[in-house]
């Protein structure tokens, strides 16, 4: 008897908590983070303690750090360097005695702090002079759709050194776990110590971030900020002290309960090239692999991986999974790749097994690619769980909020080792469809996300996601034909007033701030996220 088809899917989102933990916020940025929490559920849900949990795509390392701290073998595979850089050494904090990441910063700031503090004080001259004594990066060529052509433009002189100096004092370490801490927190400061660093508004001259992770390109800024070298390095190294202390409780506390086994792994391999080597090994697989456009995480990642001397091949970049970037990549070939890394995803599972992935995306012909492929591979979809509400927003759903879908929708299937076919050209109605969920329910608000969402599994199930051929435009004028209109201040789809009805009546509680509303609804307001 296999206990695993015993499971009983997650059907219900899981509230999203990005900044609960301190391994995982604020330690290092990426483009991409799932919330840990609900990773981490998952996988509590879906394997046992010793079992190997794989992220074929595993960006920041999440997936496989939970994994690790809940005693199953962490995988972490991605062809991004950078990825596996943050992902390993966040988990390698559980290295090593807290004393010796303290001593190490101890020491860093005894060696750098006044030779960084004083490069304010050199002109031009004697900044061009350091410079010729330092270790510098290759001044390689950026991608075409930035605003500086090679990679020295995008810092000043000072911050150069400074990153120079900074590094080579690393290096210096006795401790190789605090040093490997260290240099992380180091990566961490690059983000801030060069001119794609926007200061935000209205706040401290060092809150912000860099425009690679917010508008997805190199866009230099108009007035370029120089924070402090020091300062914003030792803030970064805290927050590592900070991770590596959660880590070690989170440690102790398993050997004090069941014991401590968990282990992590790092791969660098394509997707098919795994499934190569591990065929049936994976007891339980958690991914989000990139959604086609906007981020094209090796280009963005050349900030990083210049320095840290890690630049990948282009045999490696023409096998990134998205659509354009430098390498031109086609919307044909991403939707073939999708469908190849779901079939190499269900083939290294174990039969019984799980594999959650996490996608969303207008376009349903990518859909399509992941539903049909798992279907033909022997897998069974179990659960579609929309995870909606979530207060993080891109730049680009700021700029256009109702056309651009937040969230994410998490796939769960499990692998049965029956192959089927499935019909896609069934008819279907969408407008149909649409009217139906919203009459449905008697709540006054719901999320265009959940709803597009619940019509391409509706199709799907109906044999019929070929037949769902409809634009963005489209589909949100359908919403409104059915007497719903889009709210610009809580992203989401509220029912029409009665003429003479204040449009935002009922929709923000006295006394709560708009912003708060927006990510945690009032338990007296019903809004429909599954």
């Amino acid at each position: 008897m296999n206990a695993y088809l015993d499971i009983v899917p997650i059907e219900s989102p899981i509230p999203a908590d990005r900044q609960g933990s301190k391994r995982h916020y604020g330690v290092h940025p990426y483009f991409t983070r799932r919330p840990y929490n609900v990773v981490r559920q998952y996988i509590l849900h879906y394997s046992r303690a010793g079992d190997r949990v794989l992220d074929p795509f595993g960006g920041s390392g999440v997936t496989a750090i939970e994994a690790c701290l809940e005693n199953r073998v962490g995988i972490q595979n991605d062809i991004n360097p950078l990825a596996n850089f943050i992902a390993q050494g966040i988990a390698d904090l559980r290295l090593g005695n807290l004393s010796d990441y303290k001593e190490a910063l101890s020491f860093l700031k005894d060696s750098c702090e006044n030779q960084l503090g004083q490069l304010h004080s050199l002109d031009e001259a004697g900044l061009e002079n350091l410079l010729g004594t330092l270790r510098l990066p290759a001044n390689v060529s950026l991608p075409r759709n930035a605003d500086v052509e090679r990679y020295y433009d995008l810092f000043s002189p000072r911050q150069l050194a400074a990153l120079s100096i900074l590094k080579e004092a690393i290096a210096r370490i006795s401790a190789p776990p605090a040093g490997k801490g260290m240099l992380l927190a180091w990566s961490a400061t690059l983000a801030k110590l060069n001119k794609t660093f926007l200061s935000a508004e209205g706040r401290a001259e060092s809150r912000g971030g860099s425009s690679i992770f917010s508008i997805y390109r190199y866009k230099v800024a108009k007035e370029p900020i120089e924070l402090p070298p020091w300062q914003t390095f030792h803030e970064r190294a805290l927050n590592v002290i900070a991770a590596k202390k959660e880590i070690d409780r989170a440690i102790e506390l398993q050997r004090q309960t069941q014991g401590w086994r968990g282990e992590f792994q790092t791969c660098a391999n394509d997707v098919e090239e795994l499934s190569a080597e591990w065929n049936e090994q994976m007891d339980y697989i958690f991914t989000d692999p990139p959604y086609g456009g906007h981020i094209s995480y090796l280009d963005l990642s050349i900030l990083w991986n210049v320095w840290l001397n890690q630049l990948p091949e282009v045999k490696v970049r023409e096998r990134e999974l998205i659509v354009g970037g430098e390498m031109k990549l086609s919307e044909e070939q991403y939707i073939k790749r999708l469908g190849s890394s779901v079939r190499a995803c269900i083939k290294m599972l174990k039969k019984g097994r799980w594999l959650s992935l996490v996608f969303q995306h207008w376009n349903v012909g990518y859909f399509d690619a992941i539903l049909s492929t798992a279907a033909e591979s022997g897998a069974s979809l179990s659960a579609a769980v929309s995870q909606i509400g979530d207060p993080i927003w891109s730049m680009h759903k700021k700029k256009s909020r109702q056309s651009v879908l937040a969230g994410e929708m998490i796939l769960t299937f499990c692998k049965t080792g029956a192959p089927r076919q499935v019909g896609k050209n069934e008819e279907f109605d969408v407008s149909d469809s649409i009217g139906r969920i919203l009459s449905s329910t008697t709540a006054d608000k719901i999320y265009g996300e959940y709803l597009f969402n619940k019509i391409v599994i509706e199709a799907w199930n109906r044999c019929a996601i070929g037949s769902l051929n409809i634009s963005k435009n489209e589909f949100m004028d359908l919403i409104r034909q059915h007497g719903w209109c889009y709210d610009e201040e809580q992203h989401l789809w509220i029912k029409d007033k009665p003429t003479g009805a204040p449009l935002f009546n009922g929709l923000i509680p006295v006394g709560t701030n708009s912003e708060e509303s927006a990510s945690e609804p009032s338990q007296d307001s019903k809004i429909i996220a599954p």
